[in-house]
Order: C-alpha cells, then structure tokens, then sequence
C-alpha cells in the first residue's frame, strides 16, 4: 500500500525558513527513473514472492504549484486567477532552483516544533511528540488544527493497515522524510506493532541527531530495544528490533535502495509505504506528472482513492472528537482552515493482497452525495485603478452617500505590516472610474477602533450604523458607532472626506456582542428596524438568536420585541443578509458543526409581526460560507465564498426568487495580473452599470504567507442578465 499526505504545511516560525517558499525537493519513487512532466507514474514493482512486494511508488500533486499562491489555479475554494508567477515574488519563484538539503531538511526541526506545540494544547494525545523538539513559542490555532488533522488521517491509515495484516508473520511500514517524527513510538507504546518492522529514512544530517536524540531517552530507547547500528553497514544511523533509522537523500535512488536492503528490508512481505508531506518538495514538473488519479491505475496500481482532509475531517473524525478540538482554544480562522484541508488530502494506492482503499474510508463515498455545480456562463472581472489601503480582509464597504463608498475597518497592510486598521477608507467615483480618498473624523483625537467583522448598515443616506465586530477572538466591540458623512460633494475636489463618528448609548437587553453577524434594515409598522441575526461570541458559540433595534432620533438604540413566527433556524455565523419585500433573505453561512450551510432562509411581514420561510431552491444552492450578496431585478446574487464541496471555486450564483432556480457563473480572471480570493471581501452593487465592486479580501494562505487582493475589482453582469 502507499499512501500520501499532501498539504500546505504551516509556515515555519523561523524568518530563515521564509526563504525556502517555492523552493522544491525532487524526488522519485524508489527504484523508479526520473519523472519528467510527460511521463505516466511509475508502475508498482511486481511481486517477487508471496503477498508483498518491495516498494510502493506513491505520488500526489502539489496542488500549490511553485510553493506560491501566485501559482496555477487552485481547486475547491481559495483562488481565482489563471497566470501565475506574475510580480516579484512569482518570478522569483518561476526561477527557483532545488533548494540545498540543507535547507529542506532544516523543516523537520520546525514541522517538530509545530507537533509538540499542539500535543503540549491537547489536540493530539501523542505524549512523545513533546520529546521530539524542544520546549519553544505557542503556535497558531490554524496550525494546530492543521497538524491535527495531519496525525489523525495518517494514523487512521496505519492503523487499517495494521487491522488488514495482523495475521500475517511479518509486516512492514517504510516512512520516508519521516523527519522527527514520533509515531512509530506512538504505535508502539499502544502495543500495535506487533511482527513490524519500521524504517524511517531521511536526510543523514536529520537521522543522525534523531539517532543521538533516541540514544539520550530512556523511554524512547526501552521502546526500540538496543541499538545495533554499530554492527550495520552505510547508512543505518539506529537499528533496533523493529526500528530502524537511516540517513539518506531520497532522490539519490540507488543509495536508498541499497540501504533498505542492508537494513533488513524483506520485499516478500506486506509492506506500507508513507510519504506525509515529502511531496510538497518535489519539483513542479515532477508533482504535475503526477497530479491525476487515473495515473496510478492505468500503471498498474490496483486501486487508487484520494480523499481531501475536509471529507476527512467531517465524515471520518468522530462528533464528538471535534467537538472536543473546538473546544480547546478560541479559534476564528475557519476561511483559512477549510481552504487549507481542502489542499491537504490522502492518496491511497495498493497492489496485490492489501486492504482496498475504500476499506480505509467506510462509508465515505456514499456519504459525498452531493452533485457539482454545473455553471451556466462566464462572468468578466477587471481590475480597477490601483488604489491604497484596500488591502484587508473582515472589513465592511457600503455606499454610504451618492457616488461614496465608505470602508470600515479589518485586518490588512499599514505600512508594511499587517495589522488591524484603525483608518477609514472612501472611493469616490469620477470621471474615469473610482479613485481613493482620505477619510478624516470630524472630531479632533477620534479614531475607529480597529474592529472587525462587524456590520455596516445604510440607514439612509448619508448615515450608517456601525454594530458588533471584534478585536480578538476573546475581545468583542461592545460599542454600537453611527457615521455620517459631511460635506460629501466636496469631497472629490478636497481629496478628503469629512466623516463623524457618534458612539451610541449602550443599548438595553442587547444580546450577547457577536461577529460575523448580519444587520438588516427591515420596515414594521411604518418604522424602520434593524435586524440582527445569527454570529459568534467569546464563547465558541455560534449564535441562532435574533433582535430588533430602533434608533431613536437622540442617537440612541433600543431594542423592541417583534413576533417572529415559524420554525427557527439553526444557528450560523459569516452568512448573508439582504433587505427584499420589506423582510430579510439570509443565504449560507457556516453552523455549529462547522458545515456550509446551503439553505435559503426569508423573514417575511406576516401579521403583527414576520416569519420564518424556507426558499426552495432548483438545483439546490451548493453550501457555503464567507461570501457576500446582493438583490437585483427579482434575483439573489451570492457573491464568492467557501465551500466544499465542488472542484472549482465559487463565482457567482444567482438565485431566481419567483422560480427558486439556480444557476452558477464562473469568474473569468484572466485579466488579472494576481489571484483573486473571494472571501472575507466586500462587494457594493452599483445599478446604474449593473455592476459588481469586489473590495479587498484574501487571508493567510499555509504556507506561503498572507495574500490580499490588490485593487478592487469590477464584475461585469450584462450577460447574465440575458440568460433565460
């Protein structure tokens, strides 16, 4: 069997490591000749007797293609664009040769350092990673669950495939670039490598601390027994009694297929081949050989399934497990996390008497029932006049007065770091097309206070209120801001636009200060209302609750109860809200269990108060989260976002509200000269053009740095419009 974790690794703490993005390893199968781009995967040695055979040649794409999210397109959610290297950095990295071993091998040491900081959090019960890496800083909590997930699919793999071969006399695993890592002293101390032998191979200048490191720990040498590595031959840097360690460059073939052999090495036998994270430094002509599937099988291999650690993590790791990893620490990068898992997958190849790979996921096909978008046209996307201090993301844009977009707040680039922002921001529309311009607050010594994923609501022209948002997961915005703008038809003969910023009274029997949340403008009764619905809180909690606000006209909020009838929805954070027929359509959004959601939900006036309705939609909406949307001609627009279940990114849906049917638009980037994520971006609809502005967004993309998209975007919808 071979199997193969391929991901986008956490970024490596140290500003040495930096260098190595878009830097590659090669290697080759062993006892396999150099892959070139056109060559088919190398087909699985046949078996010289018995039910094993000697080594299992595993491959995966390197779906990130030159270490660079200015790179090939990727799949499943994340980035648009289809040139790549564009920009410094993308030249940079077309031109990048193989790194020195050196260098590659220096990634075990911070890759052990990432798994003992989650082990020290919890998140994996794995008490000798702690042993592998000394004590140092607190990763992230993306990171964390990242080397999670990572752990938990390969031992899922080893552990079917001990389950599968437990009655034979002798078994074998062979981990190559095994690094620091510390599972075969897991596997041990639980008792289940029984008759297996593991050989571990790595670069000599990494198996030979790795060896001392053995050597110097009592618990981790009473597990492999006494060392014979003096009595072995080459490059044996431990031998136990069924461990060995050898330190040797993987792309030097003949070597490594020499020292496996002196090693003890039995091609009769069953034997696992595991390649967690190897690939990831594999030359780019070299990973895209390998890139497909259907490769291994029409190369001999048996069966070949590949599964992405979304799939993984949702249908595989039980409930309640991740309900026990949410619970660990305050965690707010589910954008990043689920673009990450969906780079980040297992492939599964066998041959000969070895467990089928469906037999490692049970039930996991049946449970992917869900059909991919079938898209109905192209939507063309073009870049507007660079304008500064639109890089962010969680922030909110609103056209705040004719011909004003107003931008609040988010997490971005200030001067040449990446910070929460405390300036405000403005388009003003001219002649020749939407140009930036200098916000300044009325008062003297005001400031925004840096908040993000709040909400910006239109109340009407010219004001807007300001509710919810944070400043860290454990740190909410308590204050509800209302801004107005002054002087607005100066403003693009000034170049500054004078705004004021009035922080409201607290508000009584407000519910619990949220993110991620909507507020919607409704109308009852004559009097207008603000809606707020669903989001987060300190306490991991996503919330399902809802209240009214009236603003008084002595600038003060004060919530009325308002009866809503019908059943209520299930709770959801980074959804949409969009006014329509006097109520609310809520689209998306993401639950308690971390899913897209894929419902369409309408507040509707009914009687004294509104209601609760489902919209049935035809084909159904393909779940997602982070996106945004608008309301035009009778037609929800949902604009980008994150899902998971299709291989392309989200476009632009659009969602009949007379009929419920549905029809999906891919964004046709090519005119962009970097990649376009759409998530946690803004979008303002302009009706005179029929246009779409997309407003900043990105995020932090493992493990090539943060990338925000540069300038804003036009969408044009004209064709859409004549579709049927």
């Amino acid at each position: 069997m071979g199997v193969v974790v391929q991901h986008l690794q956490p970024p490596p703490p140290a500003p040495s490591q930096d260098r190595l993005r878009g830097q590659t390893r090669k290697l080759n199968s062993p006892g396999s000749a150099p892959v070139r781009r056109d060559q088919e995967v190398p087909p699985p040695p046949k078996p010289r007797r018995g039910r094993g055979w000697p080594l299992a040649a595993s491959g995966a794409p390197s779906l990130w293609a030159r270490g660079s999210v200015a790179g090939r397109r990727a799949e499943r959610g994340g980035l648009m664009g289809r040139r790549r290297g564009r920009g410094r950095r993308g030249r940079e990295q077309e031109a990048a040769p193989r790194p020195p071993s050196g260098r590659v091998a220096s990634t075990g040491g911070s890759s052990a350092a990432s798994k003992r900081s989650a082990a020290a959090m919890g998140y994996t019960r794995d008490r000798f990673a702690l042993r592998m890496a000394p004590a140092g800083g607190r990763r992230a909590p993306a990171i964390h669950r990242g080397y999670y997930v990572r752990a938990q699919a390969v031992e899922h793999c080893v552990r079917a495939f001990l389950l599968s071969t437990q009655g034979c006399p002798l078994r074998q695993i062979i981990s190559l670039g095994a690094g620091f890592d510390s599972l075969f002293f897991f596997l041990k101390s639980e008792g289940l490598l029984c008759h297996t032998v593991v050989f571990e191979v790595d670069f000599p200048d990494v198996a030979r601390p790795k060896a001392a490191l053995i050597r110097g720990t009592e618990e981790l040498i009473t597990l492999v027994g006494n060392d014979a590595s003096a009595q072995a031959l080459g490059a044996t840097a431990f031998s136990g009694e069924d461990y060995r360690l050898l330190g040797v460059d993987l792309s030097e073939l003949p070597r490594l297929e020499e020292a496996l052999h002196r090693a003890g090495l039995d091609p009769k036998v069953p034997t696992m081949l595991l390649a967690e994270v190897v690939l990831t430094y594999m030359a780019v002509e070299r990973s895209d050989a390998l890139a497909q599937r259907t490769r291994f099988l029409q190369r001999g291999w048996t069966q070949c399934s590949i599964v992405n650690m979304n799939e993984f993590y949702s249908h595989i790791v039980l409930g309640e497990e991740r309900q026990r990893i949410q619970a660990l620490e305050p965690f707010d990068e589910f954008e990043e996390w689920h673009l990450k898992c969906s780079h980040y997958f297992i492939l599964v190849a066998s041959k000969g008497e070895t467990p089928a790979p469906n037999l490692l996921f049970p039930g996991l096909e049946a449970s992917l029932t869900h059909s991919l978008p079938c898209f109905a046209g192209t939507l063309a996307a073009s870049a507007c006049a660079p304008v500064s201090g639109l890089r962010r993301y969680g922030h909110r844009s609103v056209i705040i007065a004719p011909d004003v977009i107003l931008t609040t707040g988010g997490f971005g680039d200030h001067g040449g770091r990446h910070c929460r922002l405390t300036e405000l921001h403005a388009l003003i529309k001219q002649k020749d097309g939407w140009q930036g311009s200098r916000v300044t607050l009325a008062e003297p010594g005001e400031a925004w206070d840096g908040r993000l994923f709040h909400s910006l609501t239109l109340l009407q022209a010219g004001w807007a209120v300001v509710f919810g948002g944070r400043r860290s997961p454990v740190r909410p915005a308590l204050e509800v801001c209302c801004l107005r703008v002054l002087e607005s038809a100066s403003a693009s003969a000034s170049g500054t636009l004078r705004v004021e910023l009035t922080r409201l009274l607290p508000v009584e029997e407000l519910p619990l200060p949220r993110w991620r949340h909507t507020a919607t403008t409704v109308v009852h009764q004559g009097e207008a209302y603000l809606f707020v619905y669903g989001g987060c809180c300190s306490r991991q909690a996503v919330l399902a609750d809802w209240c009214f606000l009236r603003l008084k006209e002595e600038g003060e909020l004060s919530c009325q109860q308002i009866p809503v009838d019908g059943p209520v929805p299930a709770g959801r954070h980074s959804h949409s809200a969009c006014g329509w027929a006097g109520g609310v359509l809520i689209a998306g959004g993401l639950d308690a269990a971390e899913q897209p959601l894929g419902t369409i939900l309408f507040l509707r006036p009914a009687g004294k108060g509104f209601q609760w309705h489902s919209v049935e939609t035809h084909p159904p909406v393909t779940p997602r989260y982070s996106h945004t949307a608008h309301v035009h001609r009778g037609r929800l627009l949902l604009v980008g976002g994150v899902w998971f279940h299709a291989p392309a990114v989200p476009g632009v849906t659009v969602i009949d509200l007379a009929t419920g049917l549905t029809a999906e638009y891919c964004i046709d980037t090519a005119s962009l000269e970097w990649p376009l994520m759409l998530h946690n971006h803004s979008s303002v609809f302009l009706p005179d053009e029929e246009e779409l502005l997309l407003l900043g967004g990105g995020g932090n993309c493992f493990s090539f740095g943060t990338h925000l998209n540069c300038h804003p975007v036009r969408l044009a919808l004209a064709s859409m419009w004549s579709e049927p």
